[in-house]
């Protein structure tokens, strides 16, 4: 018998976007590091899911034409204060793209599996 595995607790982050005329400009500047830092975490398997939130128009927008509301990733870590220093480190954090005023970091049980944390699996997965 193999002994139980241990699992971290996983936290949901709920991070809107300021809603000043300037915040999707900030966004777009940044994004490239945004993006690298989040593919390291997601190699390392401490984010799991992430994802830029946008409006409803920009489900049939052009590419260019869409528009970001905030930011959604879940974070596999030790404790909620971890979870706090990775997001404060965040470039959108850093930055003033992610309203800091309404962010919010939650613990969640999850009801679905996760996708497979990439350097364990043999397919990549990056965000884009």
């Amino acid at each position: 018998m193999s002994p139980p595995s241990f699992e971290l607790p996983k936290f949901v982050l709920w991070a809107p976007d300021y809603a000043d005329d300037g915040a999707l400009a900030r966004r777009m500047a940044v994004r490239p590091v945004h993006l690298e830092n989040a593919n390291r975490l997601i190699q390392q398997g401490i984010l799991r899911v992430a994802g830029g939130v946008m409006t409803a128009e920009s489900i049939v927008a052009a590419p260019s034409d869409k528009k970001f509301v905030g930011s959604y990733m879940i974070y596999e870590a030790e404790d909620l204060e971890a979870v706090r220093k990775l997001v404060e480190n965040d470039v959108y954090y850093k930055t003033g793209v992610w309203d800091k005023e309404k962010l919010t970091i939650l613990p969640v049980l999850m009801a679905t599996a996760l996708p497979p944390v990439p350097s364990l699996s043999p397919t990549t997965h990056t965000c884009q």
